[in-house]
């Protein structure tokens, strides 16, 4: 049974890979988008706020948490990143800079389990990598 916090990042990932598609889209369409997936994914009510606290951190701070993936990228280009790997990684470090509840290891663990679902065992592979050097250096939280 996938955890109600799963969906909640499921659907965050979902949403905000519409940013890397269409930079018009609005704010309003995305936080529509975010709860129609919640919605269908059956999440209950009290985790919507929450998840909208997410996408509005993320849209508002997209280009800061971008310039630290570049910094923690190791021979590899971020354009060549594909969109779900970045929308991941943007979920990943904004839980790790603002959930100060959430473990770090589950944070990391959680985004190796999206990259598995939305993609493969490498882009799992990579976002642990970037993100376990990004939690020790950038948030010392591991």
């Amino acid at each position: 049974m996938i955890s109600k916090r799963r969906k909640v990042r499921e659907a965050v990932i979902e949403s905000i890979f519409q940013l890397d598609f269409n930079e018009n889209i609005s704010y309003e369409e995305i936080i529509l988008l975010l709860r129609d997936l919640l919605n269908k994914k059956q999440v209950p009510h009290n985790l919507i706020e929450e998840a909208e606290i997410y996408i509005k951190n993320i849209l508002e701070n997209k280009k800061n948490y971008d310039d630290l993936i570049k910094k923690y990228l190791l021979n590899w280009d971020f354009d060549r990143i594909a969109n779900i790997e970045k929308s991941i990684l943007r979920l990943a470090i904004f839980e790790l800079g603002n959930r100060l509840d959430i473990p770090p290891k589950v944070i990391l663990d959680e985004s190796v389990e999206l990259a598995k679902k939305y993609s493969n065992e490498n882009s799992a592979k990579f976002i642990n990598g970037v993100l376990d050097r990004l939690a020790k250096e950038e948030f010392k939280r591991l």
